[in-house]
């Protein structure tokens, strides 16, 4: 499918105009030279009934309020301390008045059996019939062209994911033909995108429309929450600046909608400034070499008091947005001719850009072929070839001179080359979660990991949310 901008050349052409003169990096309206303009007042109709602790501070780990031996009220288990107030699902607008207090507790996590939870209940299959599952995909990956080396390492993955009624982020380790939890730690909602810092720490962020960034550590230990400020919520996603001392993440603007990128103090996790993407419903950020800020904007409209529907998708308006990573102004930006398709993630594979696309047509039939792929080579963004995929891409990562989709309604990884050629689908039940990190491709399934050539077994009950890290 092609792809284009409104003089209908079939390419998206990137005008790139200079950034506006700063005087030693300020901006025009942000007063003297050299400071960067602060977030305006927040707005009323977001979440302005939270008390001053939860309204922007970070939490710092304070004791456990005294739990008598007979544990909490509430809890009903002897002893069994609450890891923070009793969080409701659903999305924003059902928040429990347990979530809009001043309580941000970080006791020790429970004892997890070998970091698994208690409550993971029975396992889905049994264990005879994961091993033919296993089998029986180890045989497809043999028909496939994959790295010829095979797995040697036994790296750690950062995740997320559900077990039983439980979400959790933490580590999981290679244990012979399986996975196991190394570590655990119980989270309020589901978490989406995770961030490995310098220091060895790393962050999770709450998934769309969320609330919360959370700094833990490899024993699966909480060091800092962080609840966003009032009438914001964060889309899934965080990156730092290439010194580290800055962090950025992807909001929404509640009572706008419009998309914005808090610029926060990576140390506090404090916001200190805010800059528009240039679009609604940002998604996943990235930097490059020059510290400029990468943006993909769904586009996809929404409301508060609704959560994650989506509304007036005839109004999309979906673009890869460039911004200067000292004060944000607009450098490029950049449009898919079709409409309806949503930019989602993205991955760096030398000067070229790998974007995830998410299809929101009406048609279903127009919806399944819709690409997956987008690739910007610097000049064009331009959609990628390939069978039909469900028009889903889960996550992007890069691989070899190309790109890896993670498809999950088309129960695979498609490949991709450097300008989006198809070259296969390397089949996994409900693939997702990817990483980008050594030679060879790691994806998470529903049932099994792909480790390079070789597919490992997940723990029974434990359903990987949709990204992860590799750290070695």
């Amino acid at each position: 499918m092609e792809c284009g901008n409104a003089d209908g050349t079939g390419n998206a052409t990137a005008l790139n105009p200079p950034p506006p003169p700063f005087s030693k990096g300020g901006s025009e309206e942000g007063g003297e030279a050299g400071t960067p303009k602060l977030f305006p007042p927040f707005v009323k109709g977001g979440r302005g009934d939270l008390a001053p602790a939860r309204q922007g501070t970070t939490a710092l780990n304070p004791p456990p309020p005294p739990f008598s031996q007979g544990g909490s009220a509430e809890s009903g288990a002897a002893g069994a301390p609450k890891l923070f107030p009793p969080f409701v699902k659903g999305g924003r607008g059902d928040l429990a008045p347990a979530r809009q207090g001043t309580t941000v507790l970080n006791p020790p996590p429970p004892p997890f059996s070998k970091g698994g939870s208690e409550e993971s209940g029975e396992a889905t299959y049994s264990d005879l019939s994961r091993r033919h599952f296993l089998s029986a995909l180890g045989a497809l990956f043999g028909t496939l062209a994959l790295p010829a080396r095979a797995t040697s390492l036994q790296p750690r993955l950062a995740a997320s994911w559900q077990r039983g009624s439980a979400y959790q982020v933490g580590l999981l380790a290679l244990a012979g033909d399986k996975v196991e939890v190394a570590a655990a730690l119980d989270l309020p909602t589901r978490a989406h995108g995770l961030l490995w810092e310098a220091a060895g720490t790393l962050l999770a962020v709450a998934r769309r429309p969320g609330d919360w960034l959370l700094r833990w550590n490899a024993a699966g230990e909480p060091l800092a929450w962080r609840w966003i400020e009032p009438g914001r919520a964060f889309t899934g996603h965080v990156v730092a600046s290439a010194d580290g001392a800055t962090l950025y993440t992807p909001e929404t603007d509640l009572e706008t909608g419009a998309g914005l990128i808090g610029v926060r103090d990576a140390a506090s996790l404090e916001k200190q400034a805010e800059w528009p993407t240039q679009g609604i419903d940002p998604h996943q950020l990235l930097t490059d070499a020059q510290g400029r800020l990468w943006v993909a904007n769904g586009g996809v409209p929404t409301r508060p008091e609704t959560g994650r529907a989506k509304v007036d998708l005839p109004a999309m308006d979906a673009s890869l947005a460039c911004l200067a990573g000292r004060d944000g102004s607009l450098l490029g930006q950049w449009h898919l001719a079709d409409r309806r398709l949503s930019l989602r993630h993205l991955a760096w594979n030398g000067g070229r850009l790998g974007i995830a696309l998410q299809a929101e047509h009406d048609d279903p039939a127009r919806r399944a072929a819709a690409p997956v792929l987008a690739v910007f080579d610097g000049r064009d963004l331009l959609t990628a070839g390939g069978p039909p995929l469900a028009g889903y891409g889960g996550d992007v990562a890069r691989l070899g001179d190309g790109f890896a989709v993670s498809c999950p309604r088309a129960q695979g990884v498609a490949c991709f080359g450097p300008a989006g050629e198809w070259r296969g689908l390397w089949p996994l039940p409900e693939a997702c979660a990817l990483s980008q990190e050594g030679p060879e491709p790691w994806a998470g399934g529903r049932d099994a990991v792909l480790a390079g050539a070789t597919a490992l077994a997940l723990p029974p009950g434990l359903r990987l949310d949709n990204h992860w890290l590799r750290l070695g």
